[in-house]
């Protein structure tokens, strides 16, 4: 699992990094197999001005199945990444679910164009 973390506005330490990384990598880790590439981007959106507004957007890119967006916005950005990541897992977990509940029933699998229509 590729794991691309980016920061917006502001600049990304280490121990964020760490931190969102470690996160990843245990909430995900049940569904390795399945995903290619994780792109976390990380922002403060109204800057010194405060609030709730540390944004965690993750992208989770598989194969043979549409891409999985999960966004968290919270006052703490460690919060942010926590429930994101967590949330990322359990929506995995769903979406392999239903996929291998329709391979047992002798349908195809979902495809990204049948889900756009």
């Amino acid at each position: 699992m590729q794991i691309d973390i980016q920061a917006r506005s502001f600049s990304l330490t280490d121990s964020l990094r760490n931190h969102a990384e470690r996160r990843l990598r245990f909430a995900l880790s049940c569904c390795d197999g399945h995903i290619q590439r994780v792109v976390m981007r990380l922002s403060d959106i109204n800057g010194p001005r405060g609030g709730a507004d540390k944004r965690c957007h993750l992208r989770l890119v598989l194969g043979g199945l549409p891409d999985v967006l999960i966004e968290d916005i919270e006052t703490d950005l460690y919060v942010a990444i926590d429930r994101a990541a967590d949330r990322a897992g359990r929506t995995l977990l769903r979406k392999i679910g239903r996929q291998h509940a329709l391979l047992r029933q002798g349908r195809p699998p979902i495809s990204d164009t049948q889900l756009s229509d």
